[in-house]
């Protein structure tokens, strides 16, 4: 796939880039694996690979300009993903999926198509930069361009689960590191009580998704935060302390999918010493996205949201809210540096960034890892539902879902405005989040 339209405009050029991110994502695994399913609660990568030009074709077509269908059976095939929630994990088979030729022939059929529509499109008129009136052609292109940009972030925790065996690990990088040199990255700051605000105006002129708008000021009382996410070494005490063996840090329904699970860590971790070395007692190694390393006390640690309330409750404290955690962000510059927008695949250290700092000293909360908040995804006041894609938010107003605030080392750039709610259910081990406290 490597035709492109011309870049007559930002967003075209925009949407050419996140397809350059994605390519390069399905070209680290070797090609007799990609109808492996790293993730069982996924599809199988190959999926993806049509997905991502079925949801442009199917998003643009009959709204953004006409797109008559050459293969309305892959159309369909490819049009939706999979949410992981507990339960109903897919059952097909590599056979059931058509060859890599045909779904790459799809593809690249598809954008060709496409590219013609949108170069016709920029010459004609130039749509809206920013997107934000409904229905718009800068709406749709935004959309398309963040949905593959999501995708790539979802790629690379997937492929992340993939054995090394099975990807090109030329790409692997040194891990950075200064655990052993200093104390535990354990200080909390103050916030004092103070409006945050939640969402954004319709009236405000930028993009972004339908659970963004509805803008709501919330009275924040005066609270205590992490300064820095919550790091391996502080998690690894909870484990040695016998977190994973003690029902009551755990939430009923959180502890019966423990122990259904077998869960004792978190996903990307084993117990076990570094090949040649020594080693210390409960000694623990990390499998990163092309090698296996000691485990970094530094990081940040990833875990899932029941993990995390687990952690939570054994510390003491409690996971912020989403209106905290946004207080707790006022004054942070985003451009600032930061471990985001592809530049790295690992996470670093918890405070390798002091640039990325609030107004009251909460430290890299854009970047390095998505955060875990309390609170339950639901609406802002006044939501309407995307009508060229009702269900992106709505299917997932259940009660079963938690808003993750922040972004990761392979978060986009432009996903890290503050309004971005990103969500996912307590279960869900994979995701680059990690988390940080309040004080109770």
């Amino acid at each position: 796939m490597n035709r492109d339209p011309a870049p007559h405009h930002p967003l075209v050029q925009r949407l050419i880039e996140a397809r350059q991110v994605t390519d390069a994502l399905f070209s680290i695994v070797k090609p007799e694996f990609l109808y492996e399913r790293p993730i069982r609660e996924r599809h199988r990568i190959v999926f993806y690979i049509g997905h991502l030009e079925a949801f442009d074709r199917n998003l643009l077509d009959q709204r953004l300009c006409d797109l008559p269908a050459f293969d309305a059976r892959l159309d369909q095939l490819f049009a939706f993903g999979i949410d992981p929630v507990d339960g109903g994990f897919p059952t097909d088979q590599p056979s059931d999926w058509p060859s890599l030729d045909t779904v790459r022939g799809y593809g690249l059929r598809a954008r060709e198509q496409i590219d013609r529509e949108l170069e016709a499109l920029t010459h004609a008129a130039q749509p809206g930069r920013d997107g934000a009136q409904a229905g718009t052609a800068g709406q749709l292109l935004n959309v398309a361009i963040e949905h593959r940009l999501m995708h790539a972030e979802t790629l690379a925790y997937m492929l992340h689960q993939l054995p090394l065996a099975q990807k090109l690990t030329e790409l692997r990088e040194p891990v950075v590191t200064r655990a052993g040199e200093r104390q535990a990255l354990s200080s909390m700051v103050s916030v004092p009580a103070g409006a945050t605000v939640l969402g954004m105006s319709r009236d405000s002129g930028r993009f972004g998704w339908d659970n963004e708008f509805g803008e709501m000021r919330v009275e924040v009382p005066a609270f205590e935060i992490d300064r820095y996410m919550v790091t391996n070494g502080a998690f690894r005490e909870f484990i040695e302390a016998g977190g994973y063996r003690e029902p009551k840090w755990w939430s009923q329904k959180d502890w019966a999918w423990k122990e259904a699970e077998h869960i004792e860590h978190p996903a990307c971790w084993s117990p076990r010493r570094a090949s040649g070395q020594a080693g210390e007692p409960g000694a623990w190694m990390l499998r990163t996205m092309f090698d296996e390393v000691p485990l970094p006390l530094d990081w940040p640690a990833y875990v899932s949201h029941a993990e995390a309330s687990a952690y939570a409750r054994w510390a003491g404290k409690a996971l912020p809210t989403e209106a905290q955690w946004q207080r707790a962000a006022h004054g942070a510059p985003r451009t600032a540096s930061g471990n985001f927008d592809f530049r790295s695949w690992n996470p670093q250290p918890v405070d390798a960034y002091p640039d990325n700092v609030s107004a009251f000293g909460v430290e890299g909360q854009f970047g390095n890892g998505w955060e875990w908040t309390s609170t339950v995804f639901d609406a802002l006041p006044g939501f309407e539902a995307f009508t060229f894609y009702p269900g992106y938010s709505a299917n997932f107003f259940d009660g079963q879902h938690y808003v993750i605030k922040g972004g990761s080392a392979r978060t986009a750039q432009c996903m890290l405005r503050p309004t971005f709610r990103n969500w996912f259910q307590p279960h869900y081990q994979y995701v680059y989040a990690g988390f940080r406290c309040v004080g109770c």
